[in-house]
């Protein structure tokens, strides 16, 4: 199993993660502000969850996916992760 280590892993993580919602948000032509009303998150923490620059808690990953309609299984999956 990979360890987890180091700020520049950890970052790389993140971004993927914040690929992946963007990748689906898009894919269902919803809106940042549209995805985050849906997911009840602050639009302008949905940006930041996007590009990477905030460690989402497991709840937000549970509320995204939903709004997404995936498993969270698959949005991680779609990350690498």
């Amino acid at each position: 199993m990979e360890r987890v280590s180091g700020k520049i892993d950890q970052e790389q993580y993140l971004v993927r993660l914040g690929e992946a919602v963007r990748t689906r948000r898009k894919a269902l032509e919803l809106s940042q502000e549209a995805l985050a009303d849906h997911a009840g998150i602050d639009r302008s923490h949905m940006g930041k969850i996007e590009r990477g620059e905030r460690n989402i808690t497991f709840l937000n990953i549970l509320r995204i996916a939903k709004a997404i309609q995936c498993k969270p299984s698959e949005l991680l999956a779609d990350a690498g992760l």
